[in-house]
């Protein structure tokens, strides 16, 4: 006798550094979140949570001093060094206003609501997570964006840097705590193991390195955000499937996630979590609903109940050697190319 499947359906859930959630798909710190109303579409159209617009150091700090040691410290700085920061004015919100909008996101919507503190110092400032904490959020990111230019800075200090930050933030809260990371480490697998041992709940990999122009009339260098592309998921994709397994913090992708095909690429490499913004400034926030839908009819065709089902079984966790793994998929990939020639 035959089974027939009568519309069953999909699991999505997933659960993200010990947050339930109804599925993988949280937008990342964006403009969307700037408002109430967009949150609302957002959680209207299934995100299952939201990372709150970044609140940065330079707003909340006071030691300025501190600041200007962590930022030149090993350079022969000057004085007008802190004038490349954006006026006060610049940022979107004050640091008490950023405090009104978590409180005002946690009354409006039921989906969880992580903050955001952006930031490179151990200075004061870290204790504002503890105010983040008591707005309502229910998770913080911490995203340490330093690109180290001084060839005097060694990568053990750069290493240090990342892990004091995050010690001293757990010190002040008591909810869980995601840490953004570039991929530029000597050894990145290694400090993701550093990251997890200092108490990191979860690792967002990775930290777009946003690459400034030049403008060659005014002879200015000049900001200039490109939204990502699909292809720049790879490398995220790549370090998410290396990690799965080998480290107990949640694994978040950002990065390059455009498509229901793209958050089913996550989940196979062991990510909990696919952060998505550019899609959504691009198509708007509706889109959530056609991405879900589209990871739905897979798992249907594929014959999957549910996203742990898939999860991490397209990573390095039961390779025996990855290091050999990688080494000869690299020889693979060059050898792949053929010319016209």
């Amino acid at each position: 006798m035959f089974e027939i499947n009568l519309g069953v359906k999909m699991d999505l859930s997933t659960t993200y550094m010990g947050l339930k959630l109804k599925n993988p798909i949280v937008p990342s710190s964006s403009p969307l979140s700037q408002t109430v109303e967009s949150v609302k579409k957002m959680e209207d159209a299934g995100a299952a949570a939201v990372v709150v617009y970044s609140l940065f150091e330079e707003q909340i700090s006071h030691e300025s001093g501190e600041l200007n040691h962590y930022l030149t410290n090993g350079t022969e700085s000057f004085a007008e060094a802190i004038s490349y920061f954006p006026e006060q004015e610049k940022f979107n919100l004050t640091p008490y206003q950023y405090l009104d909008h978590i409180a005002d996101l946690k009354k409006a919507v039921s989906i969880p609501i992580i903050g955001s503190l952006n930031g490179v110092s151990t200075g004061g400032w870290i204790k504002y997570a503890r105010n983040i904490e008591e707005a309502g959020a229910d998770a913080i990111e911490l995203n340490v964006y330093y690109i180290p230019t001084d060839p005097k800075i060694s990568a053990v200090y750069i290493e240090n840097l990342y892990i004091d930050v995050l010690k001293e933030v757990k010190k002040n809260v008591k909810i869980p705590i995601a840490i953004k990371l570039s991929p530029f480490f000597t050894s990145m697998a290694n400090m993701a193991n550093k990251l997890d041992e200092a108490g990191a709940d979860a690792l967002v990999i990775f930290n777009r390195f946003y690459q400034p122009d030049f403008d060659l009339e005014k002879l200015e260098v000049v900001p200039n955000l490109m939204l990502s592309t699909n292809w720049e998921m790879r490398l995220p994709l790549r370090w998410v499937a290396i990690l799965h397994g080998n480290i107990k913090a949640s694994l978040a992708l950002t990065s390059g996630v455009h498509s229901s095909e793209d958050i089913i690429k996550v989940m196979m490499a062991g990510g909990d979590v696919a952060m998505i913004a550019s899609e959504l400034l691009i198509n708007g926030t509706g889109k959530i609903k056609n991405l879900l839908d589209g990871v739905e009819k897979w798992m249907e065709e594929k014959e999957y109940s549910s996203i742990s089902e898939m999860k991490g079984s397209m990573s390095q966790k039961k390779i025996a050697q990855p290091s050999a793994f990688e080494r000869a998929n690299y020889m693979k990939t060059l050898q792949s190319y053929k010319t016209l020639a």
